[in-house]
């Protein structure tokens, strides 16, 4: 073991980070981690912060402070930022072990699946956005509707959405696959239907029409002008099509773009897709995750029954 008195945290944190950037982890995720760890330790007492400084007692009472004005999600990741800080030095033999199971990390609520309201509803936003708006500086239906399908029929994320490059889309007719890279740098396939293949290529189609050929490296969505897509230009091109199709009341506050993948994998549930089968399609890296589509779709259907009429004549017998 090193000596512990002679270790900043401040540079084993640097160390930390630099180890997970060979991961290729999203920028937003570094940054993340570099904001949770500096925001705990500046709350350790003393000017310069040793290994040694960082007792459970030190570590709880930072993250009392830390917790005093912060929502248990932001607490809750916090303490897992630590926690992957403190496995990586075990793991370096810097440390003996984790300290993180002294200090206690907030209970959350289960994860509730956000899809659109409506059981017509994604196929009407298809319908409209497919349709040119001349109120529309620059209309490009083609280029909507593909960003739409992409995550209402293959549950793809903001960041996944934006990562795409033409040649993700492989395979032969009727075998069509789009490979993706998920969160957490964890690749995976999906497969797409002909109806999806279609609006991929008629994109492409206006894309070289407006733009000339692109190589199969070149990112797949881009604006008007050409450029690749960013985070904001991606968020607002779908919350213009939630307006322009007339369904804002439909979408659950703050999902905005999750509501799609959100829609996607509940009616993966809703047909009779098993956890397993959901974890695979969406990438996620808990089964518990997956678990939850199928347990609301179980509530929705208890609450289809519930809501037939002949129950309230039961009553009166």
């Amino acid at each position: 073991m090193h000596d512990e008195r002679d270790i900043t945290a401040e540079g084993l944190v640097e160390e930390f980070l630099a180890a997970r950037a060979t991961r290729k982890p999203s920028v937003h995720t570094l940054q993340a981690y570099r904001r949770d760890l500096r925001a705990v330790l500046g709350l350790v007492d003393g000017e310069r912060v040793t290994l040694g400084d960082l007792s459970p007692r030190l570590l709880r009472s930072a993250f009392a402070r830390f917790a005093a004005e912060r929502s248990p999600a932001s607490v809750a990741r916090a303490w897992s930022s630590w926690n992957a800080f403190f496995t990586f030095l075990v793991t370096e033999q810097v440390v003996a072990g984790n300290p993180m199971s002294a200090v206690d990390k907030p209970r959350l609520p289960a994860h509730s699946p956000k899809p659109l309201r409506g059981e017509d509803t994604p196929e009407q936003l298809l319908e409209r956005v497919s349709q040119v708006d001349d109120r529309q500086r620059d209309p490009w239906p083609e280029r909507d509707v593909a960003v739409l399908a992409l995550a209402l029929c293959a549950g793809l994320r903001l960041s996944e959405l934006l990562a795409l490059r033409i040649g993700s889309v492989l395979g032969r007719p009727g075998e069509r696959r789009v490979e993706v890279a998920g969160k957490g740098g964890r690749p995976r396939t999906v497969p797409i239907e002909p109806e999806l293949d279609r609006v991929v290529e008629r994109y492409l189609d206006s894309r070289r029409v407006r733009f000339g050929r692109a190589e199969a490296a070149s990112l797949l969505l881009v604006d008007r002008r050409g450029q690749p897509l960013r985070r904001g230009g991606l968020q607002y091109l779908v919350e213009s099509c939630y307006r322009r199709a007339g369904i804002v009341d439909r979408v659950p506050r703050g999902a905005q773009l999750h509501a799609l993948r959100h829609t996607f994998a509940t009616r993966l549930a809703e047909d009779g897709a098993n956890a397993s089968e959901i974890m695979r399609l969406l990438g996620h890296a808990s089964l518990t995750t997956s678990q939850g589509y199928i347990e609301v779709t179980a509530e929705q259907q208890r609450a289809a029954v519930r809501a037939n009429r002949t129950n309230r004549a039961l009553r009166d017998l």
